[in-house]
């Protein structure tokens, strides 16, 4: 049987943070350099949606592509929507059904093993991005950890960079006893120094 993931955690953490979001703060910039925080929402919006089709294991009517973010698509029920569909996204996942067999997303068909693994440091990666582009606290419990190091540590070893590319930007170099979190955001390619001006 394949070993699942509780995917809650981090889709609530994620959830706790939206709600002191000021639209104001929208244009702020983020840990990933390409996006503005209401960017970054509008990925985090896609997402949530992409991954609870995958556990579902159903196909998009949209197509499987997801679009550039673009804070211009968030509506204004952002700050409730999204919380929804992590609800949503946390409860299918915990169905043993949605960690079996093939499913896709973002146009990549991979196993569900697999899918669910990328989705639990999706959330929590860009929960941490968010929490820094805003100045709010972030904490992660040890198994959602551990499952983002699984997946991560992987595309860091030698011979990956074709692997990473699209995905992560070049690791940073932190120390061998920093905190995990810190050790897998920087194999993600961002700085854990990084902080809002």
């Amino acid at each position: 049987m394949t070993a699942m993931l509780d995917l809650g955690p981090a889709a609530q953490r994620l959830a706790d943070l939206l709600g002191a979001i000021p639209d104001e703060q929208l244009t702020a910039p983020t840990p990933c350099a390409k996006y503005t925080l209401g960017d970054l929402l509008d990925h985090v919006d896609g997402l949530s949606h992409a991954f609870l089709i995958a556990a579902r294991k159903t196909p998009l009517s949209e197509g499987s592509q997801p679009p550039s973010p673009d804070a211009s698509r968030l509506g204004a029920d952002w700050r409730t929507r999204i919380p929804e569909q992590l609800t949503a996204l946390t409860e299918a996942w915990r169905d043993p059904a949605a960690w079996e067999g093939m499913t896709e997303v973002g146009g990549v068909t991979m196993p569900a093993s697999m899918i669910g693994r990328v989705g639990l440091n999706e959330l929590t990666i860009h929960g941490w991005d968010i929490a820094r582009a805003t100045g709010q606290p972030f904490t992660a419990d040890v198994p959602t950890l551990e499952g983002c190091r699984e997946f991560v540590e992987p595309l860091s070893a030698p011979g990956q960079t074709t692997a990473r590319q699209g995905i992560f930007g070049p690791a940073v170099d932190v120390p061998t006893d920093a905190p995990l979190l810190d050790r897998i955001v920087a194999l993600t390619g961002r700085d854990p120094a990084w902080a809002a001006a």
